[in-house]
């Protein structure tokens, strides 16, 4: 097994979704060893002074008047954690907590909490070895993420809960099952375990993985409709971006003229001059996606490979400053978007698929039934199409514009980040059942129309088609359906599809 050093080059959101697998050790560099240790130096003279540091000796939120005894330090650092295992709900998905843990760990080798040693060893020693905090899913409103980073910081000490070996089991046994034991915190690392968005982050990386790998699938979906309604392709023209640059346009144009390069199109096959707006505006549709992405990918980063602890060490002149650097509005906002963004990606699919069934303006037979009569071809799909186009419509409501105020009024704005991912990680799985609709309909139509297709739709309905049968009479389309979801969810075939865009600059 490799092992991957930890504190020198940023990690994508890529490169934690691979470490999270397993496959790789983890270990930190001898240069975030001496950050780490530079920064502990300050923290251990200012827990010896008499200067007032937030949550080193003092209390947390509305307690921030209250002062501790150099002597009481210490062991408020597990009182810090125990107190705040305020989690509720279901458990975070093994992934998304072993990629928070991760993001903490990334964030700690910063060197700007002033951790000790012994306590971010514990972190990439549980990392792997394979014990994984169990994390409620509810908690936080996104000004840190204290409230859930606590039941990860709880195994540390052997409380909470984790799995190891594919079982859940108190924090203590899971540790004693790794070899490992707990530790006893020193003076600020119970708040440098806790005051981080790396639940946040971690979530945040492993959704925008799994949206990145559905985009590529939609966009060669896309593609596909146009193929099966015999579109213009001359929409994605270069020149016609260039004369409007807007955000992502002339991107979004070139990846449909790369999805469609080859196509029987381009030698006249086209019915029309000009389509409906869900074909024929793809390039000012996608673009805003593909930016809006983007956006979402770099404030995450951003928040991973960054020191947001409260209160930072400032290595350089040895002082300790109060912070608001935990506070994740950006990435809240960015989510946010990427939920109306879909939205628009869901209506212009759903409207590709009904237009595809309908014969006046596809051309195709009714239904896209060969069979004609009172057959209903895939005109019942239309239904469970409006129903996901719905609920995805739903999860659109921004998640960011509301926040009670709390702790004695101390913490009176936050930007409900957890939730916005959340909500966003549901819209994925709607959108995917959506497209899969969209994908199967457009594989009939490809089939009615036998025309030549380009490599990359030529790609996905082979993958279609060796899953699914052209429908030739009546049958169940809702499990079909199903298996080309199925089909769109693996990753390993999504990174097939997104060959056919290598050079071009997507961010997916």
């Amino acid at each position: 097994m490799t092992t991957v050093e930890i504190g020198a080059a940023p990690l994508t959101i890529g490169r934690i979704v691979e470490l999270v697998q397993g496959r790789e050790r983890i270990a930190l560099t001898a240069c975030a060893r001496r950050r780490i240790a530079t920064a502990r130096a300050v923290v251990e003279r200012y827990a010896q002074g008499d200067a007032p540091v937030y949550g080193l000796n003092t209390g947390l939120g509305g307690n921030v008047g209250f002062r501790l005894a150099p002597a009481e330090i210490e062991a408020f650092q597990e009182q810090i954690i125990i107190g705040r295992c305020i989690g509720m709900g279901l458990p975070l998905p093994e992934p998304v907590a072993r990629a928070a843990l991760l993001c903490r760990i990334v964030g700690l080798a910063q060197g700007g909490s002033g951790i000790s040693m012994a306590a971010l060893g514990q972190l990439v020693a549980m990392f792997n070895a394979g014990v994984t905090p169990i994390i409620p899913s509810r908690g936080s409103i996104g000004a840190a993420d204290l409230g859930l980073c606590a039941h990860m910081a709880a195994v540390v000490i052997g409380r909470g809960e984790a799995t190891f070996g594919g079982v859940t089991m108190s924090g203590a046994d899971a540790l004693a099952g790794a070899g490992l034991a707990p530790i006893k915190l020193a003076a600020k690392d119970g708040l440098s375990l806790c005051s981080a968005s790396a639940v946040s982050a971690g979530h945040a990386a492993t959704t925008l993985v799994e949206l990145g790998a559905l985009l590529t699938a939609l966009l060669v979906t896309a593609a596909l409709s146009i193929e099966g309604y015999a579109a213009n392709p001359t929409i994605f023209d270069a020149r016609l971006a260039a004369a409007r640059p807007a955000a992502g346009q002339a991107l979004a144009a070139a990846a449909f003229r790369r999805a469609l390069g080859g196509s029987a199109l381009h030698d006249g096959s086209a019915r029309a001059i000009q389509d409906a707006i869900s074909f024929r505006a793809l390039p000012q549709i996608w673009g805003p996606a593909l930016e809006s992405f983007r956006t979402a990918v770099e404030a995450v980063e951003t928040e991973i490979n960054s020191a947001a602890d409260n209160p930072l060490v400032l290595t350089d002149d040895g002082v300790m400053l109060s912070t608001a650097n935990f506070h994740t509005a950006a990435i809240a906002l960015a989510f946010d978007t990427l939920a109306i963004v879909l939205t628009h990606l869901a209506t212009a699919s759903a409207e590709r698929i009904i237009k595809l069934m309908n014969p006046n303006l596809s051309g195709l037979p009714k239904y896209l039934s060969p069979v004609g009569g009172a057959s209903t071809g895939f005109n019942s799909l239309q239904k469970p199409a409006a129903a996901l186009h719905a609920e995805i419509r739903l999860k659109a409501q921004p998640a960011s514009l509301d926040a009670l105020p709390v702790s004695d009024t101390v913490e009176d704005h936050a930007p409900q980040t957890p939730l916005t991912i959340r909500k966003l990680a549901e819209q994925i799985e709607l959108l995917r059942m959506l497209v899969a609709i969209e994908a199967l309909v457009s594989a009939q139509a490809v089939d009615l129309r036998s025309h030549r297709l380009a490599p990359a739709t030529r790609d996905l309905h082979a993958a279609i088609r060796a899953r699914v049968p052209m429908l030739t009479t009546d049958r169940e389309t809702g499990p079909d359906a199903s298996r080309v979801a199925d089909l769109i969810g693996d990753p390993v075939f999504c990174r097939t599809l997104a060959r056919h865009f290598d050079g071009i600059g997507l961010p997916l």
